[in-house]
């Protein structure tokens, strides 16, 4: 069975409550400047540069049930996502855009994919490791995290990388329909020397209202983040690869 069809078929339930959604932008409250930004959101705030090195390290456990800390990918090129395993917009609309990016880029030894999970309590090593198995991901360059606490956690998704600020849904039918939590979708790329060079809305740009305003914004956002992760690549390459 192709990949494509287990991942579809792994998330049927999921996707079926969240047909309609169009939009995550009325629930974002602050973040990080982008290249481009999709023409529906509206920050509000003022924005932090485009980029900065990450102050503070985050230890946490991914989904081979092993120790590991951000500061192990120092030298590497890496994207970095907040996920929940029950989220259905990181399944619909985020998954199958990760795995793109995994695909393109996996052969590079230097590159690496990190998603953090905004609801540790429930996203335990084994549903880690069903949610890794069918994006078709192998934990040696691509991560899923369960950093522990929820609060600690969001903490530091919001002050140290920068995301937008996450939301607990209290409404049942809005968790039902959406997920326990609102949280960014945006894909933050960190540079070899630790430090965040700028984040990419491709979620927000996919949109009905973003393609209505701007029907391009989304290839121009892909373009530019895959040429992006391309050039950092390139610099201080390995000599050989």
């Amino acid at each position: 069975m192709k990949r494509n069809t287990t991942i579809a078929l792994f998330y049927t339930g999921v996707a079926a409550i969240c047909i309609g959604v169009i939009s995550i932008s009325m629930y974002l409250s602050k973040g990080l400047n982008a290249p481009y930004q999709a023409p529906a959101v509206d920050m509000g705030k003022e924005t932090a540069p485009q980029w900065f090195p990450i102050a503070k390290d985050l230890s946490a456990t991914n989904q081979d049930n092993k120790p590991v800390k951000l500061s192990d990918l120092r030298g590497k090129v890496w994207v970095v996502a907040e996920f929940f395993a029950i989220c259905p917009h990181c399944a619909v609309r985020n998954g199958e855009e990760l795995r793109k990016i995994y695909d393109e880029f996996k052969s590079h030894p230097d590159f690496h994919i990190t998603c953090i999970s905004v609801d540790p309590e429930n996203d335990n090593p084994e549903r880690l490791a069903e949610y890794s198995s069918a994006l078709g991901a192998d934990s040696k360059n691509w991560w899923f995290l369960n950093a522990g606490d929820a609060a600690s956690t969001h903490d530091y998704l919001e002050h140290e990388l920068k995301f937008f600020g996450i939301r607990q849904r209290t409404d049942p039918l809005d968790i039902e329909a959406n997920g326990k939590y609102a949280h960014d979708l945006g894909f933050i790329v960190v540079d070899r020397d630790f430090k965040v060079i700028g984040k990419w809305p491709l979620a927000d740009a996919r949109s009905e209202d973003a393609k209505k305003r701007d029907p391009e914004l989304y290839q121009k956002l892909k373009d530019e983040l895959y040429a992006r992760i391309r050039a950092e690549l390139e610099k201080n390459e390995t000599p050989g690869i």
